[in-house]
């Protein structure tokens, strides 16, 4: 195959792509005119000056050298390190036109996957934008050319891992102290031996989990210890899979968020899936139950539940009615029935159970009224979506369905489902915005009951 020219070309950017980047043909003139092209740091309307990054059959990749005429909706990134860390591709881009593009790839999505289109599109919800990532994971990698230890997110060529000293997404107690966890780790003789360091947020503690590959010394474990007690943080250590981890020192305290328009507070661990961005997830909810209309007496089923985010916010506004949880990850049912135990509440269930399989048996699937159905539906699946399940449901009984969605082709394909298939109409879909900056896109959905033949 012969060498890329990577000489600088001029390209006119016509539209965004679903991964945040600028989507160019290659002008007359070139070797492979009108043929598409995906540059990175370009936005719809510029004139860019490109080089290329790679090719394939369909498509080439390039890189933004320099802008030649600007967009009216570029603004100057806030984080140094955008245009190399792959956390933050969107931050050249206004953070109102940012919604409004996640709004428009739903829309867009929902009638080439699905095709289906709301009745109404709701507006876009917003939270923090910045500063707002509570849960995540930095890669850790030891550079012996740099004679460095790099922690941070990985490169926009994911190969690499960034060198950043600050993130401006990420909680400021940790955001602004990525440079000092680097140099913690690569002080540590097991520096080689750290592949990555997760950490997660309460609204009063912070903690971090050391995935370690080899036992660490006492003077290791020490620098931690010391790390942890100055920078103000929860240390644990995970010497292998989900069920290792263990706080470093003494007993931890109870991480934990509320949920204050419910009287809610949601107790969690270390490793556990919480919704990243918090007043994001308040408003999320505040929708999804807007959306689904609750009456006291009802009964809820909640699937996909995880710790019982949205279950016990429904089981609130249910009243004398009951709300089932049904979750895949055993753990988190657990900590979903202590959270349940933990705020007084009796009038919610439940269950573990894997929603991609055979369901056929499973008590809650048959626990709704007494006339066998449920009145009320939501879903909060992960980005590979709910279709198998949705296929076994007894859905004729319900009044409604509400659908919270972190990857809007999932949620196209099974609205598609819903409406096409099974006679519902899709009534409302509004795009949210839990990951500002990035390119990720999230929705909710909510459906009315079938059409009458």
């Amino acid at each position: 195959m012969a060498r890329l020219d990577q000489s600088p070309k001029t390209v006119s950017i016509n539209d965004l792509s679903h991964d945040g980047r600028g989507v160019a043909r290659w002008p007359d003139g070139h070797a492979n005119a009108g043929k598409t092209v995906f540059v990175s740091g370009a936005l719809p309307g510029e004139t860019v000056s490109v080089q290329q990054t790679a090719r394939s059959r369909h498509f080439d990749e390039a890189r933004t050298l320099e802008v030649i005429e600007a967009s009216p909706d570029r603004v100057v990134p806030r984080c140094p390190h955008f245009g190399v860390c792959g956390g933050c591709v969107l931050q050249h881009l206004a953070e109102d036109r940012q919604i409004a593009y996640k709004q428009q790839v739903l829309l867009d999505n929902l009638q080439r996957i699905g095709h289906v289109a709301p009745a109404s599109v709701l507006p876009p919800l917003r939270g923090d934008s910045w500063g707002y990532r509570r849960k995540g994971r930095f890669s850790v990698r030891r550079v012996e050319k740099k004679d460095k230890t790099l922690v941070g997110f990985r490169e926009q060529d994911p190969r690499f891992v960034a060198d950043i000293g600050e993130c401006h997404v990420v909680v400021p107690q940790l955001g602004f102290k990525v440079a000092a966890l680097g140099a913690l780790v690569d002080g540590l003789d097991a520096r080689r031996d750290i592949p990555q360091i997760e950490f997660i947020a309460g609204d009063a503690d912070t903690a971090l989990v050391f995935r370690h590959l080899q036992p660490l010394s006492e003077g290791d474990k020490a620098k931690l210890e010391a790390f942890g007690a100055e920078q103000g943080f929860t240390l644990f250590l995970q010497p292998g899979g989900l069920d290792s981890v263990r706080p470093l020192a003494g007993e931890p305290p109870q991480l934990a968020f509320r949920l204050p328009q419910w009287d809610i507070e949601l107790l969690f661990r270390p490793l556990d899936f919480i919704q990243v961005n918090a007043t994001l997830n308040q408003a999320m909810i505040a929708r999804a139950l807007e959306l689904l209309d609750v009456q006291p007496g009802e009964r809820v089923l909640d699937l996909f539940c995880g710790l019982g985010n949205f279950t016990l916010p429904l089981a609130r506004a249910s009243g004398d009615g009951a709300v089932v949880g049904v979750e895949g990850d055993a753990g988190l049912v657990a900590r979903a029935r202590a959270n349940a135990a933990h705020n007084g509440m009796a009038n919610v269930q439940f269950h573990a159970a894997d929603l991609a399989q055979d369901l056929a048996g499973q008590p809650w699937l048959k626990a709704g009224s007494s006339t066998g159905t449920y009145d009320k539906l939501l879903l909060d699946p992960a980005r590979s979506g709910a279709i198998e399940v949705l296929k076994q449901l007894p859905l004729k009984g319900l009044k409604r369905i509400v659908y919270v969605s972190c990857h809007p082709g999932s949620l196209a394909r099974d609205a598609g489902y819903l409406v096409n298939e099974a006679g519902w109409t899709l009534r409302e879909a509004g795009a949210s915005g839990r990951f500002p900056h990035t390119a990720q896109d999230e929705a909710s959905a909510a459906r009315g009951p079938p059409k009458k033949a």
